[in-house]
């Protein structure tokens, strides 16, 4: 037991520090992209260069969920390749240690990490996209804002305009944006209310706005006046091509974020699709990434023992970009052809499993 208990603790340091230093760089590399597109919009107003060190702060940990998985598949190959280029893995293995042995020690430490990389993709990557999106969102337009709990709060001349929710559709192929439980106060020139309209959504036609399910209170000095209509064409100088580049990206939501849109959609006779695949690639997470662990350990059994460090590295890229299209291929097939999300998403996983399992029992 001692010796199995070195022998896990020697796996683990392996793969856990190559995980971690590959983790580093792409999510290293990745934020400097980012941060000299945000120095672009310094001078806009107000935007400073403190604000573009916060956009980059606040979505650090988003972006560290997202390359998780890579890290995992490239750190796992470097870390095995490193022990099979120096001997310990034939060491491990002529002491009588079995292949899946060594992966499941694979397995279970990269596992653990994945679960809090997981918690945080869940609760701190989430909030912290929220505010860099009210960030960004300032430096495209002055009169747009978002508050947290508040959603989208905008100032046209004489009205003030409240969503309480923007979400990103499809819609005859084309994005756009669609706003729920919108309000819209109108303020007199003594600075008192004197129209308020509310509407379930509204919807942009790529010419105008239009509010459906509308109902108008006027207040004057005879009283209050209150009318309902189906749909009202809404003259306002939101900019729904700002809105369509602000809006949070679904991938980007956590996962009751993604339920309670995906339920307004499907409420509303529209389709969740682009929720519905975030949801789930949400959910499988966990599986995702060590279905890209377990199809990498092959090769440091195989190939990797007599290549270098290079060889390793070019051989997790295209792994890490074979399954990125894999899994956009077969999850947008899946809208197109009415597949449950989570089957579509379900697959990709399945298959690297597959394929894993199967070298594993030739080999056993």
């Amino acid at each position: 037991m001692a010796i199995l208990k070195r022998t896990d603790r020697l796996i683990a340091g392996s793969v856990i520090s190559a995980v971690l230093i590959v983790w580093l760089v792409l999510v290293g590399f990745d934020a400097l992209n980012q941060l000299v597109r945000q120095l672009n919009h310094v001078g806009q107003h107000g935007y400073t260069v403190s604000d573009a060190l916060a956009f980059i702060a606040l979505t650090l940990p988003r972006r560290m969920y997202q390359h998780f998985g890579s890290a995992a598949l490239i750190g796992g190959l470097l870390g095995l390749g490193g022990l099979a280029a120096s001997g310990e893995l034939t060491a491990l293995r002529a002491a009588g240690m079995s292949k899946f042995r060594i992966v499941s020690s694979v397995v279970v430490f990269v596992g653990a990490l994945t679960v809090v990389v997981m918690l945080m993709g869940e609760t701190v990557a989430p909030a912290g996209d929220q505010q860099a999106n009210a960030l960004q969102l300032r430096t495209k337009d002055g009169r747009l804002d978002l508050s947290d709990g508040g959603g989208l709060w905008a100032r046209d001349g004489d009205t003030v305009i409240n969503a309480r929710n923007a979400l990103s559709v499809q819609h005859q192929g084309h994005r756009s944006v669609r706003l729920s439980d919108v309000r819209i106060y109108t303020i007199d020139n003594n600075g008192a209310l004197s129209r308020f309209v509310h509407a379930q959504d509204a919807t942009h036609d790529r010419s105008e706005w239009t509010l459906h399910d509308v109902r108008i209170t006027d207040l004057d000095d005879d009283g209050v006046h209150a009318s309902q209509v189906a749909s009202l064409p809404w003259h306002t100088m939101l900019n729904s091509r700002v809105l369509e580049q602000s809006v949070v990206h679904p991938e980007y939501l956590s996962m009751p974020d993604l339920m309670r849109n995906m339920h307004y959609l499907e409420s509303n006779g529209l389709n969740p699709g682009a929720y519905a695949n975030a949801f789930w690639e949400h959910a499988l997470f966990p599986l995702n990434v060590l279905s890209l662990v377990l199809c990498a350990m092959p090769f440091a059994f195989g190939s990797l023992r007599s290549g270098g460090l290079g060889r390793r590295i070019f051989i997790g890229i295209i792994l890490a970009i074979g399954w990125y299209f894999l899994r956009r291929v077969i999850t947008n097939m899946g809208m197109v052809y009415g597949v449950s999300a989570l089957l579509a998403n379900l697959v990709p996983a399945l298959l690297l499993i597959v394929l894993a399992g199967t070298y594993f029992k030739r080999q056993s």
